[in-house]
Parts: C-alpha cells; sequence; structure tokens
C-alpha cells in the first residue's frame, strides 16, 4: 500500500526539480548540465502485454546539452524485484524518448538506501551486459540541516532533510529551522513544500511538531494551497483515526475498505465512517447507508 511519505519522497523530485538537481550535484559531484526547461511525463510503461509498471515520478529535464529524463523512485524497504524492473524502466525509457533517463532512488532507511546503491549487473561474471547504478538520497548522504541561516540558503536541502532525518529526538532541531526558512520564500512555494512535509514525516512525534509550528497564522498560510494543505492534513488524520480504531477493536480491515477509506477526500464523509467505526460488527458496514 502506498503511504503519504512513500508519496511526498517522489514528488518532492516532481514539484522541486530544480532543487533535486542541485542537491545531487552538490551531493554526488554530478556534473549535471543546467536546466533550461522542465516537463513532468506519464509514468506508466505498461506495454502491450498484460503487465503493469509504473514509476513513481518521471521528468524531462531539458538542457543546452540534450534532454535527460530523471526517473524519481521512493523506496520504503528491500524490494529485489526493484533489480529486474529498475533496468527494465531505463531501457524502456531510452528506447521511447531517446534520451538519457537518471535513475534517482530516496528512502528514509539507511539500509533500504545500501540495498538500492549496489549496481545491477547483468551478464557473465566480469564481462557485463548491462549495469545500472542508481543515485540513492537517503540518511547517510542527505545532510542534517538544524540551522536556520543553513536552511534559509537551501530551503529544498532542508526540506529533503526533514523528510528524511525528521523522526525521533531531533525532529524539532531540524523541523524548527526549516519553518523558519519556508517564511523566506514565496507563499505559493512555502505551501508546495509545507504539504510535502507534512505527508511525508513518518513519526508520530514529528508529526504534532510539525503541525504545531505550522499552526500559527503567519504571511504564506492565507495562501489558498496552503488552505488546502490543511484541509488535506485534517483529511489524513481522518482516514488514519477510523482506519485505527477498526484495528484497535480488533476488526479485521480488508484490503478493500482501507483502498476506500484511503480513496475518500471527503472530510464530511471521513466524519461519518470514523463514528461507525466505533459501532460496527465487521469493516463493511463503515460504507453502510452511503448508496453504495
Amino acid at each position: 500500500m502506498v503511504s503519504s511519505s512513500h508519496e511526498a519522497l517522489h514528488h518532492f523530485g516532481q514539484k522541486d526539480t530544480a532543487g533535486l538537481i542541485r542537491n545531487f550535484q552538490k551531493l554526488f559531484h554530478v556534473p549535471f548540465p543546467e536546466p533550461c526547461g522542465f516537463t513532468v511525463l506519464n509514468t506508466d510503461l505498461t506495454e502491450i502485454e498484460p503487465v503493469e509498471r509504473r514509476v513513481d515520478s518521471l521528468v524531462r529535464v531539458n538542457t543546452e546539452e540534450g534532454d535527460y529524463l530523471l526517473v524519481l523512485e521512493s523506496q520504503g524497504k528491500k524490494d529485489e524485484r526493484k533489480r529486474g524492473s529498475w533496468p527494465y524502466y531505463l531501457s524502456y525509457l531510452y528506447e521511447q524518448y531517446r534520451c538519457e533517463p537518471v535513475l534517482i532512488v530516496m528512502t528514509q532507511s539507511s539500509s533500504t538506501a545500501r540495498w538500492a546503491a549496489q549496481p545491477i549487473r547483468f551478464g557473465l561474471p566480469g564481462w557485463s551486459s548491462l549495469v545500472v547504478r542508481p543515485m540513492v538520497l537517503g540518511p547517510d548522504n542527505v545532510p542534517v540541516i538544524t540551522d536556520e541561516k543553513e536552511a534559509v540558503q537551501d530551503v529544498s536541502l532542508a526540506v529533503l532533510s526533514a523528510i528524511t532525518h525528521g523522526k525521533g529526538p531531533r525532529a524539532a532541531a531540524i523541523l524548527g529551522p526549516l519553518a523558519a526558512a519556508l517564511e523566506t520564500i514565496d507563499p505559493a512555494s512555502a505551501a508546495l513544500l509545507v504539504q510535502l512535509v507534512t505527508s511525508g514525516l513518518v513519526d508520530s512525534q514529528a508529526k504534532e511538531i510539525w503541525r504545531d509550528l505550522m499552526a500559527p497564522v503567519n504571511y504564506f498560510f492565507k495562501n489558498p494551497a496552503a488552505q488546502k494543505v490543511r484541509y488535506e492534513t485534517r483529511v489524513e488524520d481522518r482516514i488514519e483515526m477510523t482506519l485505527t480504531i477498526l484495528e484497535l477493536r480488533g476488526l479485521p480491515v480488508p484490503d478493500s475498505v482501507r483502498l476506500r477509506v484511503r480513496a475518500c477526500s471527503d472530510l464530511d464523509q471521513l466524519k461519518i465512517w470514523s463514528e461507525r467505526a466505533i459501532q460496527v460488527t465487521e469493516a463493511a458496514e463503515l460504507f453502510d447507508d452511503d448508496g453504495a
């Protein structure tokens, strides 16, 4: 099941591609040409055969030296199937678009980062027919930014730092400077980054700290996009509340119920379901009287 933190990681690269490129130029010392344009592409790589293959985010970067495809994958844990699908993605995309694909894997787990960074080799021992070397952004190479001046200098990197490291006792030290740095950029960009951090934090204590930091009425929260962020946060909280009540009561929660609850973006409907969750005898009864 796709989590909000999974979505935040690859959406960070999709929504702030320029910032992501600056970051991996800095972290990997890669001589990536200066971008002059970006295009978000369809992520569906399915062929005629009934096999679905889909990347998390796909962005075409235009440079004076040619175009590149950023293949952005958010990886929560080790998945050996990716060692087959990632090479497929890159080969397919090169054939489809005839420009160089670059695989970037983002994770909040050090062990997953080490696994993902291992080269994928196909062929004979000592004579590889195909080698894939993902660029991995994770806890071991994304810096921990706790200094406000440093956060102001590179807000995008500070956001990536918060999503990657913002958990446990050091969450406040990371999130506080980031909140101050967001007030130095334009309101629309700040609202978008607030949303990414809100979705990307996996630690409950960090989420509470972030909500407290974002609660005061400051200038960028007057932006319509920021109001949407607050609404989406309430929706996410109500979704988790509904499912948690069912689980705490010991009721089996089928995937069909989880998917329907998580797909709902109507706060009023979610409120009804969370109240029903206290009384139902089985999870599917949440949807009684909903006309379905």
